[in-house]
């Protein structure tokens, strides 16, 4: 894997220059960054959410014999295509609502790592934001729950995803 820096180089022993006085930073696409290994755990786990919900919109699908295609009703005997029950439609809803936020949250989390945050507060920020994207889907598509656990689960990754577009926004603006 080659090692892609942050904004700036890594001064080497032997480069005599301006950077010379600058401090060692870690490579933003190393997994040896605590920060962007932080990330691509959590960020993969949230990929393999998504992923699952596509299973289990199958399992909905299956156990209510209820089909969106003529061609699948070969299934499941006594199955119909139908439209509109409430237990796939909720598991089709939180898939939709991952693909609605899950995605900006990916990004921005991405930008912000490379914007160079505290380490301890980005490790924080990425997994109370995945965290609650987790629970998001368990309160809103598993096992459902009454309100407000769904909009709380929201809005935590919602308000983290804003953090992190206004951080990267402040640290960057200058250099453009």
């Amino acid at each position: 894997m080659e090692n892609n820096t942050l904004a700036t180089p890594t001064p080497t022993p032997t480069s005599v220059s301006a950077h010379a006085t600058m401090p060692l930073r870690l490579t933003l696409l190393d997994r040896s960054n605590p920060v962007f290994a932080c990330y691509l755990v959590w960020m993969s786990l949230l990929v393999l959410k998504m992923l699952c919900m596509s299973l289990l919109t199958a399992r909905q699908r299956m156990r209510t014999k209820t089909f969106a295609n003529p061609e699948d009703l070969r299934l499941s005997k006594d199955s119909e295509v139908r439209f509109g029950d409430d237990h796939v439609e909720r598991v089709r809803r939180a898939h939709r609502n991952d693909l609605e936020n899950v995605l900006p949250f990916m990004l921005m989390s991405l930008a912000y790592v490379a914007a160079g945050p505290h380490p301890m507060v980005a490790r924080m920020v990425i997994r109370i934001g995945a965290s609650a994207r987790l629970l998001h889907t368990f309160v809103y598509a598993v096992v459902p729950v009454p309100q407000p656990a769904r909009v709380l689960a929201f809005a935590t990754t919602f308000t983290i995803t804003c953090f992190e577009a206004v951080y990267v926004l402040v640290c960057c603006i200058k250099y453009i």
